[in-house]
């Protein structure tokens, strides 16, 4: 039975005041006698040490991008770098205290949380550790090129390994961590908790929240950072990531002797009050003080708190304390670790937007100088001593920085390699090995045990039609898939709008509130950024995830995650990530403009993305399994119209599973006149258009459904040409760039001598959608297919158009715009 909170209105009309918790601020206050007792000299001096490093790195990048020369080294650095001098501190401390079990996702500006987390990491874990480590990643190669750079030990190895490994990736390196794809931007280093840098401002922190949806669902170790700017508290990606992060279904309705409590995830501001040249204190935003909008978010404010992001203790101990939260399940956080870019925004920004004065009164608080006198004035290192280690991090980076550059030492990654990373292309039962938590997810089910008796065929054995109470749906194709790989992968975790409970949208998983917990089926916030960004970040650490996108239209909502994020992160990270995650797309009509488009060719422009339209019940069933055995990104696009359609072409649709072929179309009709190949929901108008060419014209139509949008195989569309000579395309998505004219194109390319009329596309008008007292005129109908034949491949005895689909149309419509 569904789990309700009641909502009583007798309680919610009743009079009072909201109160609000005090908010800390800068309220760490040093002891350096306790702070020796927690970490020791040793620790202490290393803080400074990778400040220093961060600076000394940051300042070579800058003196690269504008002098082409760095100590004697020549390079013209043709790339970004968003750098970081003056925000070391903030960087350090956070590292302090966490381990590789900790992660932290950055943003554009984040080549300092890299090597600060990486510093940090092998700083902690021993040389045994460390060997295999690095032995393993890439195969060797990152090390292998660390070893050409003197070093003493296991641990002066590793620092080169890491500063190579970073440096190299930022110059498109072979060995570089990610082999070059990432870049600046998106340099990171998986072993060590170091998780992906995005470029897009605010980007990562829906993936965090992924990230920590992993950890909590999966009863993995650690928290999650999301480091992102103070600027990117006004990108909805962000606000999404805290809202999901903050549900409070976790505590009130996940059962406490499972995974139970907030996601384990610290929202982090690196405020250095500037977002771009605009001045979030003041100008672009209206907080006033970052760490007051934690309030707005929950009862306990998300923990929030202001701290001093120059002195790297009071980081440190903010992020243990946020740490230890987190852990006992009272997620989400939030800190405004308040810091300094000394640089502009990039090397090009000439920070006109600040004065002088301004940035010299921060420079003249400098963390590391206050944090290297603060040692000095304690004895703990002398003024000698820390130029000491400058001298051998300047010393250790140069060597680095010579192999970095030298194309003979250090190639790029080829062009055979970065096509071979598009996908994984892996085939993967079960993420982990581990018995699944479930609830009633056998034979008993109430829907497993409604669909025991369903005839699964639109037609019973003497051919006659099966009413739709009685026949196996297309939508219990999708059911018995999801519910097959949810028995069989633990990991396997489902959320959306209206998931649970519902029955979730259109009726696909009735059923699954029985059979699941609420830790691997519940409702999201309407958030749909964050449910594809989640997605990714719970795929990208080793969960397969399905979301659910309740209409196409709201594809443009989750914009950004899919096509720059689900898409991207297999390709940059060189193959060493995966992204099983499924996004179910449902396709509307009846609803009107915004809520009855057909957005795949939008999804086909877009490399990296895997689409699939099936628009049978016995496809339905065999493609999603595909889809959730695999190890890419999928669109999985399912028209409305078909959610009660029963299988029309093939004998049944087995109980047993079965896939079907990746990028195979189906031939639907054989013929020899004409090929019409269709995608989703229109492939019912062709059959009726087949069948009107031959009792009224005597034409033998040969019938594809074409299935998948990419992968496609086209082979068994151009044999099909071959034979016919002729080939009219149509789907319900509008004709201006949709994906069938690249099909038309490459056709025209593969079988052009065999061609006796150009392929022809007929899609939806190029309008709004209509009322759906009106969509007759939008969506393509089958007259329409019959009278494109008739007007622009091949004219049929005796018809008279009912629509206008001549060439002189599409001369009007263009010059038009619509």
């Amino acid at each position: 039975m569904p789990k309700s909170l009641f909502v009583d209105p007798v309680e919610l009309r009743k009079p009072g005041f909201i109160k609000i918790n005090d908010v800390p601020v800068n309220q760490y206050k040093s002891s350096f006698k306790k702070e020796l007792e927690t970490y020791g000299k040793d620790r202490l001096i290393r803080i400074l040490y990778d400040m220093m490093t961060i600076r000394e790195f940051e300042t070579m990048m800058n003196t690269f991008k504008i002098q082409g020369a760095w100590n004697g080294i020549e390079y013209n650095h043709k790339g970004p770098a968003h750098l970081s001098m003056g925000q070391e501190a903030a960087a350090v401390g956070q590292c302090v205290n966490l381990d590789t079990d900790d992660f932290i996702f950055g943003s554009h500006r984040s080549h300092g949380e890299l090597l600060a987390k990486c510093l940090s990491a092998a700083s902690k874990l021993d040389d045994a550790k460390l060997e295999i480590i690095m032995k393993e990643f890439l195969g060797g190669d990152t090390l292998r090129m660390a070893e050409k750079v003197p070093h003493k030990n296991t641990k002066d190895l590793a620092e080169n390994f890491i500063l190579y490994g970073a440096l190299g990736e930022i110059f498109a390196r072979n060995a570089g961590f990610n082999r070059g794809l990432g870049g600046s931007m998106h340099a990171y280093f998986l072993p060590f908790g170091s998780m992906p840098n995005n470029a897009i401002v605010g980007g990562s922190a829906d993936i965090a929240a992924g990230a920590a949806l992993f950890k909590l669902i999966n009863s993995k170790k650690g928290i999650v950072i999301s480091n992102v700017g103070d600027g990117a508290l006004g990108c909805g990606p962000v606000w999404e990531a805290i809202c999901i992060a903050a549900m409070d279904q976790y505590k009130t309705l996940w059962p406490t002797e499972g995974p139970h409590g907030g996601p384990p995830i610290l929202f982090n501001f690196f405020n250095n009050f500037y977002g771009m040249g605009g001045q979030t204190r003041g100008e672009t935003m209206g907080y006033g003080t970052l760490a007051r909008v934690g309030a707005g978010v929950n009862p306990d404010n998300m923990h929030a708190e202001r701290v001093d992001g120059y002195n790297p203790l009071a980081v440190a101990d903010a992020v243990q304390r946020k740490k230890a939260v987190l852990l006992e399940g009272r997620g989400p956080a939030l800190l405004d670790t308040i810091t300094y870019r000394y640089s502009g925004h990039s090397p090009s920004d000439a920070s006109s937007y600040r004065t002088r004065e301004e940035v010299e009164t921060w420079q003249k608080t400098d963390a590391i100088a206050e944090y290297k006198q603060y040692l000095i004035d304690n004895r703990q290192i002398t003024d000698s001593e820390a130029e000491t280690l400058r001298g051998a991090i300047l010393e250790k980076l140069s060597a680095v920085a010579k192999l970095a550059v030298n194309d003979a030492e250090s190639p790029r990654a080829s062009f055979q390699f970065i096509e071979s990373v598009m996908f994984s292309n892996t085939k993967l039962e079960k993420m982990e090995d581990r018995t699944p938590d479930l609830l009633d997810a056998g034979s008993e089910n109430p829907r497993v045990k409604a669909l025991a008796g369903k005839i699964r065929s639109a037609f019973d054995g003497e051919g006659k039609p099966v009413s739709k109470n009685r026949m196996f749906q297309y939508r219990d194709g999708l059911f018995e898939a999801m519910l097959h790989r949810f028995r069989i992968d633990p990991t396997m975790a489902a959320w959306g709008e209206e998931n649970r409970d519902w029955g979730g949208a259109f009726a696909v998983y009735r059923g699954l509130t029985e059979a699941l917990p609420y830790h691997r089926l519940f409702n999201s916030s309407i958030s749909e950024g964050a449910i594809v960004g989640a997605g990714v970040g719970y795929a990208m650490c080793g969960g397969r995830a399905v979301v659910e996108l309740m209409y196409c239209d709201f594809m443009g909502r989750a914009g950004d995650e899919i096509f720059n994020q689900a898409s991207k992160w297999q390709s940059m990270s060189a193959g060493l990530l995966k992204m099983p995650l499924v996004i179910r797309v449902s396709v509307g009509n009846k609803y009107g403009a915004q809520h009855s488009q057909d957005w795949t060719s939008l999804v086909a422009h877009i490399p990296g993305l895997k689409a699939m339209f099936p628009a049978t019940a016995y496809d339905a069933k065999g493609m999603l399994n595909l889809a959730l055995r695999g190890s890419d990104p999928v669109v999985f696009f399912e028209s409305q119209l078909l959610y009660d359609k029963g299988e029309e072409f093939e004998k049944t649709v087995p109980e047993d599973y079965y896939e079907v072929p990746e990028g195979e179309p189906a031939l639907r009709r054989t013929g020899k006149d004409i090929t019409i190949a269709t995608i989703g929901a229109t492939l019912y108008r062709a059959v009726d258009a087949a069948k009107i060419l031959k009792e009224q014209y005597g034409l033998e139509a040969e019938l594809i459904d074409l299935r998948f949008i990419n992968p496609l195989n086209y082979e068994k569309i151009v044999e099909s040409v071959k034979k016919t000579g002729r080939l009219l395309l149509a789907s319900d998505a509008v004709e201006r760039g949709s994906f069938l004219h690249t099909v038309a194109s490459n056709v025209s390319q593969l079988a052009f001598d065999y061609l006796d009329a150009p392929p022809v596309v007929v899609g939806s008008r190029n309008w709004i959608t209509p009322a759906p007292e009106c969509e007759e005129y939008f969506f393509p109908q089958t007259d329409w297919l019959i009278d494109a034949i008739h007007e622009r491949i091949l004219p049929l005895s005796g018809r008279n158009p009912a629509t206008v689909q001549t060439g002189l149309d599409i001369l009007r419509r263009t010059r038009l715009g619509v």
